[in-house]
């Protein structure tokens, strides 16, 4: 079977960034908080973003970077 290749780079950075907020967010809880910014994503579709099987759309990025309180340069930190 092929090695799946990454489909994003922050992925990783938005788990760790949830999971380290002050109040933790579920992903139900970050979808809800983009779901207000009017991006709708699903509890699903952020852990596949998570993941890294799935593309983000550059008005996810920034409604993320939002959400989760943070300048959009830190979801590409590594």
């Amino acid at each position: 079977m092929p090695k799946r290749t990454a489909k994003n780079v922050i992925g990783p950075t938005i788990r760790k960034l949830r999971a380290a907020a002050r109040v933790p967010l579920s992903q139900e809880a970050l979808a809800a908080k983009l779901q207000i910014r009017g991006v709708s994503l699903d509890r699903s579709a952020l852990a596949r973003i998570e993941n890294r099987e799935r593309l983000v759309r550059d008005v996810e990025i920034i409604a993320l970077a939002a959400a989760l309180r943070v300048p959009i340069e830190r979801l590409f930190r590594r």
